[in-house]
């Protein structure tokens, strides 16, 4: 298994090698996600610009299973045995990265979290930074905008999907937006209020394909909130089956060309941007200081900018270029 995986990361490396070829820094990034995810192209251009400006070797290694851990492990270790200057991790397991990312900073390679982190952030994992969104505040401030369109009387039914149930980066977002309901529902005893969790799937076919199946079992439901940017599949449920935009809110994250269009027609009224272009561009930058001049890195929280279909427009006039 082990080698099958590690045959499957030099396929990676040769398909995601960014056009950098000059200079004597060398960085893997190790992400947990396939090339399936759009998410990641914005990451990967961030990466392979910045890498460019400091003529680094860049490799972007991604998984042949989204959200596949193990694989991801796997791809960290093979990284490891090229001896890079630096590799940055999508840490979203709370161990199995651990004495991977230990072995390797004992070894004098910079590691930095970047997007996910540890839930306990240094505490919990030995990398020396984290570039990437606090998600608990993150979920809180989108369940927080999209309470705005609640309607404002008679009761809520408000559904909260986990889209990778264990994964850092899920459940803490979840958490914010539990919260601020939580917090919603105690401030308004006048109403009924109702809070229900849900696996949700990393696949936009599945996710609609369960949420569709909850809706129809629970047709009041007033709004439901996304970890990832699956719900979009959601959207399409909905238009599908003729119910028109704003009768079940939508909300989640990052801004991937598929939640832009349903942005647009309507269906997906607030949606949180974490900046993967940032999230790819900055920690070259901390590495390359590191290298050259000795700076320790820094922790770059990228954001939890509230977005509305109002901005949509200029959102993909910058997403046709890579930037978001």
């Amino acid at each position: 298994m082990l080698k099958k995986l590690i045959a499957g990361t030099a396929l990676g490396l040769s398909l995601m090698a960014s056009g950098a070829s000059a200079g004597g820094l060398n960085i893997t990034f190790i992400s947990h996600s396939s090339a399936s995810n759009t998410f990641w192209q914005s990451v990967k251009k961030g990466f392979d610009d910045a890498c460019t400006r400091v003529a680094a070797n860049c490799q972007l290694v991604l998984t042949q299973t989204e959200g596949s851990v193990e694989q991801a492990v796997a791809n960290l270790q093979a990284a490891m045995a090229t001896k890079p200057d630096a590799i940055f991790v999508a840490i979203v397991d709370d161990k199995a990265y651990d004495a991977a990312i230990k072995e390797a900073t004992d070894a004098g390679i910079l590691v930095l979290a970047v997007n996910v982190d540890d839930s306990q952030g240094a505490k919990g994992n030995a990398r020396k930074a984290f570039i990437g969104q606090g998600f608990v505040a993150a979920g809180y401030s989108l369940a927080k905008a999209q309470s705005l369109n609640f309607p404002k009387d008679g009761p809520l039914n408000l559904l909260v999907g986990v889209n990778a149930p264990g994964q850092t980066w899920s459940e803490q977002r979840a958490a914010g937006v539990t919260k601020f309901l939580e917090e919603y529902k105690a401030e308004h005893k006048d109403r009924e209020v109702n809070i229900t969790r849900i696996d949700s799937a990393t696949d936009l076919a599945i996710t609609a394909d369960r949420i569709g199946a909850y809706l129809n079992a629970n047709p009041n439901t007033t709004a439901y909130f996304d970890t990832g940017f699956w719900g979009a599949g959601v959207a399409k449920v909905l238009k599908d089956r003729g119910i028109a935009p704003g009768k079940v809110l939508l909300g989640g994250f990052d801004l991937v060309p598929e939640v832009l269009q349903q942005m647009t027609a309507g269906y997906v009224q607030v949606q949180v941007d974490q900046q993967p272009y940032m999230q790819g561009f900055m920690p070259v930058m901390e590495a390359y200081l590191w290298k050259t001049a000795g700076l320790a890195p820094s922790d770059i929280d990228t954001g939890q900018g509230i977005v509305t279909p109002k901005d949509v427009p200029t959102i993909m006039e910058m997403s046709k270029r890579g930037l978001r």
